[in-house]
């Protein structure tokens, strides 16, 4: 269930302090409004922009509000109101106002604390340096609502946040010199404690949980680009000087991702398994992803896909992660699965697919593919520091949402389609992204012709 609402944050002015301008949360559902107060205030009108519902740089309130603080308030309770909606939706009730009101207060209670009064400083006093964390706060919720962040990567942030207060809780802009970043470095992959086995876990693996010291060098790396990213950021903003960070490049041993995809007579047997009784509802999840092993669509597109999108002999997709325009023609098994579900259409959302979110489908998906056998015995090698970590899974366990993709990709290739026209169809915008797949298309054609040595 999705409730279609929009938050925005607005200012009022009440009584006689026109100087004095109250910050408030309208949120809008089902053709209602409800203005919700937030704690939040200004004196100053020329530092709101209203389009964007924020604070403008540079402000300064008679008790120490400023900017960032501010900023960072709103987006905590822009993220209890999204939160409040999710509860209504993963609960499956259509809330009135009052409910959402109700449950609203609940949840902000305590967020934003009030702030004591400060004293006035002197002239003299210099001014302190910007307080880390809140700036990057600031970073998330300008970033992410300006590029639309997927949850994911608001997930990924808020891990690095944590990492990053782990490692140091007054961590300021000035301390991150090489030297420090080296510690980073050093602490993610030799003293940072993780809850989970380090081995691709499946659904029958030991998940008791174990106490593991350090993360890999290719999650150190990814961690250290999104770090970058929010000291460049707030560089640009004026709230950075350090900028030992752009010649920070330490030396990480990592081996090329595995492409994981599956083969004809894999898809074949998922094709081919009964879903009846308690497994009747991974009919769902099998439809969705061969439609992705057949369209090249992510996940997110297909499971965002309209009936407005799909046309007599073709489909038209704006994606999510790129905003690419793309057109891709309906093959006969994309053609099966869309009049299968024509056929029970959701006339509420106006959605292709039945609403299956991202982590139930992984979740669902990998049991999908254990009934299946898909069981090959595959070897990952990653490197911790100089160490070689070599793992053993099955395939099934290796298996999500975007194998789909990866799937049409290879097949594609393996049929002499050019890179160009895959290309077209996937909104890959430059060849250095499909050559991994070229590559594993010139391994496969000289296995099949190795095959032709018959007088050997």
């Amino acid at each position: 269930m999705i409730i279609k609402h929009k938050c925005s944050f607005k200012l009022f002015t009440y009584g006689k302090l026109k100087d004095k301008h109250q910050i408030r949360l309208r949120v809008t559902f089902n053709s209602q409004r409800i203005d919700l107060g937030t704690g939040c205030q200004i004196y100053d009108l020329k530092y709101w922009d209203d389009k964007c519902g924020q604070v403008l740089d540079g402000y300064k309130g008679p008790k120490g509000e400023d900017t960032i603080s501010i900023n960072s308030d709103l987006r905590k309770i822009r993220e209890q109101m999204e939160t409040t909606f999710k509860f209504f939706e993963v609960n499956e009730i259509y809330p009135t106002p009052e409910d959402i009101t109700k449950k609203y207060e609940e949840r902000v209670k305590g967020v934003i604390p009030q702030k004591p009064a400060v004293e006035k400083k002197k002239k003299e006093e210099k001014p302190k340096e910007p307080d880390f964390f809140k700036v990057f706060d600031a970073f998330t919720y300008e970033c992410g609502e300006k590029n639309a962040w997927t949850e994911s990567t608001h997930e990924k942030m808020a891990a690095l946040k944590q990492d990053l207060l782990t490692f140091k809780k007054s961590l300021k802009f000035s301390d991150l010199t090489e030297t420090t970043l080296t510690k980073f470095v050093v602490y993610l992959r030799d003293e940072k404690k993780l809850n989970t086995p380090r081995k691709p876990k499946g659904e029958d693996r030991d998940s008791g949980k174990k106490e593991l010291i350090g993360i890999k060098n290719s999650t150190i790396e990814k961690k250290l680009g999104y770090l970058k990213w929010f000291l460049k950021w707030a560089t640009e903003k004026g709230f950075n000087s350090n900028t030992a960070y752009k010649t920070f490049h330490p030396t990480l041993k990592t081996t090329q991702k595995k492409i994981i995809f599956l083969t004809k007579d894999e898809m074949k047997r998922i094709l081919n398994l009964e879903l009846k009784g308690d497994k009747a509802y991974l009919e769902i999840v099998r439809d969705i992803f061969i439609f992705c092993c057949f369209s090249s669509l992510r996940y997110s597109d297909a499971s965002a896909l309209k009936w407005n999108d799909v046309k007599d002999d073709h489909i038209e997709v704006t994606t999510i992660k790129t905003a690419d325009s793309i057109q891709i023609e309906i093959n006969d098994m994309m053609r099966t699965i869309i009049e299968k579900y024509r056929a029970i259409p959701d006339k509420r959302n106006n959605l292709v697919f039945p609403f299956y979110t991202n982590q139930a489908m992984n979740r669902d998906l990998k049991k999908l593919c254990k009934m299946a056998e898909i069981n090959e015995e595959i070897r990952i090698t990653t490197y911790k520091g100089n160490e070689r970590i070599d793992e053993i899974a099955e395939k099934w366990e290796l298996i999500g949402t975007h194998t789909g993709r990866r799937t049409f990709i290879i097949h594609a290739l393996s049929r002499g389609i050019p890179p160009s026209v895959v290309m077209k169809w996937t909104g890959h915008s430059d060849y250095k992204s499909m050559k991994p797949y070229i590559d594993i298309v010139d391994e496969i054609k000289a296995s099949e012709m190795n095959k032709m040595n018959f007088m050997d």
